[in-house]
């Protein structure tokens, strides 16, 4: 239909109430067809859906229950409203299970015909509403929103999006940055679960004692300060998908209990003993080692089996450089918008600079320091000045170590990448006094995580913050 109006058709035997509704109805701005018995107005909404049927139920030829259950198979979604002289509350039970919207009884109040008229309109434009946010969603957050110029990236792209249409748990992978919620998001809008809730939960971000009040909820009074009932993030994302960042940060515990809501697909709130039914895709995410974790005995195997159905690994920005300049004009038009300001681009020399810097805090670093850049920016263009001090003294820091540039040094790939990890590391350490929860934040990474390289790379002492 490319008619806006919205149609109502009115279905019964008794044409001086057709001509009564059909004159309300008009009044109300619908367009109104009208058809004198079951079989010719299920004929009727064959060839043109209407927003919404008025049907009687005792009428030749097809009775309102059966011209009922024909439309709906025509139109799962049709508003049916039922009309009857008989006041018979088995009949309006049935209809109600076959799909009708309301029931009203002969002689009916027009006010209520009016009412229920509108409600029914206004629900069809909340679901208008509710189609146009999800395919807005879903273009934004679904895999063709993941902006890239790199033919690898274009290629997950793809898988991402193949992933999505399945129900299968997904495990992404890869280092802080490099937009695995990103990932995640496009897996949850680009799949059948998409109108339903997305939720996220940073696993490292949990206060100890409260993990399992927060994925499963509490009952009242379970414990000192449960004054109510607390739904937990399981029953949130009901229908929907889970999103667990930092799944290596766990407790063992923990991950007993994640692995029978897999196994199972139901668990209990603290302090509860009903089992809940848990409908919910998980979408784990991690820049950790999980195969060396379970090696070492810190996360469970049969827990990572169970996550490791597909694996996703995201790109880190250093191997996609092609994607640097692409990125940057993106978050310079966003933070411009969020700023109000008008900034043309960046100059050669700025961009220049950006294409340079390595990026070891990947996507995430590169949004940071476009929006330091517009926000110290006092002309038209982005110039060097603008940028932050670490990149555009990137080549003096490198001069500084000397031994991270790869012309003079030999090595691996991996030792040279976690030798210049750990001097950034070190060089942030540094910038903050040692405060191992402020350097945490400026390279967007978990303190967690920071405390775990700073044992791979031999920097405990690098703070003068207690080991705690």
């Amino acid at each position: 239909m490319t008619n806006s109006t919205p149609v109502a058709l009115v279905v019964d035997d008794d044409q001086a109430i057709c001509h009564m509704l059909k004159a309300v109805l008009q009044k109300e701005g619908l367009e109104v067809v009208v058809a004198k018995d079951g079989l010719e107005g299920v004929e009727t909404f064959r060839r043109q859906h209407a927003d919404v049927v008025l049907l009687d139920i005792r009428m030749p030829r097809m009775n309102g229950l059966d011209a009922l259950k024909a439309i709906v198979e025509i139109d799962r979604t049709a508003q049916i409203v039922l009309m009857t002289a008989f006041a018979e509350v088995g009949t309006a039970v049935q209809a109600m299970k076959d799909g009708a919207f309301d029931y009203v009884l002969k002689p009916f109040d027009l006010d209520e015909i009016r009412m229920l008229v509108r409600r029914i309109l206004e629900i069809r434009a909340m679901r208008h509403d509710i189609a146009s946010l999800r395919r807005e969603l879903s273009e934004r957050y679904g895999a063709e929103g993941i902006l890239t110029n790199n033919p690898r990236m274009i290629e997950q792209r793809q898988t991402i999006a193949k992933v999505a249409r399945s129900n299968a748990t997904v495990l992404i992978q890869g280092e802080s940055g490099t937009g695995k919620e990103l990932v995640a998001a496009a897996i949850h809008y680009g799949s059948a679960r998409a109108a339903h809730p997305f939720v996220k939960v940073n696993c490292a971000a949990i206060p100890e004692g409260l993990h399992e009040s927060e994925f499963f909820g509490h009952e009242k009074g379970s414990f000192t300060g449960a004054a109510s009932r607390h739904r937990g993030r399981f029953e949130q994302a009901e229908h929907g998908t889970l999103f667990l960042d930092e799944i290596g940060e766990i407790s063992p515990g923990l991950q007993a209990k994640l692995l029978r809501v897999l196994q199972e697909h139901e668990f209990e709130r603290v302090g509860g003993g009903t089992p809940i039914k848990a409908d919910v895709r998980i979408v784990a995410a991690t820049n950790r080692n999980l195969q060396e974790m379970v090696r070492e005995g810190t996360f469970r195997q049969d827990l990572y089996f169970r996550l490791n159905v597909v694996t996703l690994e995201t790109i880190p920005l250093r191997d996609r450089p092609e994607d640097v300049r692409l990125l940057s004009e993106h978050f310079l038009e966003r933070f411009c918008a969020e700023n109000n300001f008008v900034i043309r681009g960046f100059d050669t020399s700025a961009m220049d600079c950006l294409l340079a810097w390595p990026w070891p805090g990947n996507v995430r670093e590169l949004a940071n320091a476009i929006e330091h850049a517009v926000v110290m920016c006092t002309t038209n263009v982005i110039t060097v000045e603008d940028l932050p001090a670490s990149i555009t003294g990137a080549s003096e820091g490198l001069a500084d170590t000397g031994n991270l540039d790869a012309t003079m040094r030999k090595g691996s790939l991996r030792e040279l990448v976690n030798e210049f990890e750990s001097q950034v590391i070190r060089n942030a350490l540094t910038r903050n006094s040692g405060n191992r929860s402020h350097t945490a934040v400026e390279l967007g990474i978990s303190r967690r995580t920071l405390l775990y390289k700073l044992q791979e790379y031999g920097l405990a002492s690098a703070s003068g913050e207690a080991e705690n």
